[in-house]
């Protein structure tokens, strides 16, 4: 299975659209991520990334709502941990 992690553009570096990086913030986490297949994506614009390489611009609103999914995912397994730690 792949998953795509929304990340909010901090920085861009250089002009030449394939060889164009940015710092991305992944929830208080940071990386570099090349943008060379989204050449519109611009400062403040949150886009998707897989395997260091962002794959589209979404908006705000859909950034926020995946953050929602993968913290309730986070939540489930957490409970799921917790509950195998305790006797049948």
């Amino acid at each position: 299975m792949c998953l795509a992690i929304p990340g909010k553009v901090l920085t861009i570096a250089d002009d030449d659209p394939l060889m164009r990086m940015a710092r991305i913030d992944f929830g208080g986490i940071v990386k570099e991520i090349s943008l060379a297949f989204t050449p519109e994506a611009r400062l403040g614009d949150y886009v998707l990334v897989h395997a260091g390489f962002a794959i589209t611009v979404i908006d705000e609103a859909e950034a926020h709502r995946v953050f929602e999914h993968l913290a309730a995912i986070g939540e489930i397994e957490a409970e799921f941990t917790a509950r195998a730690g305790q006797p049948s």
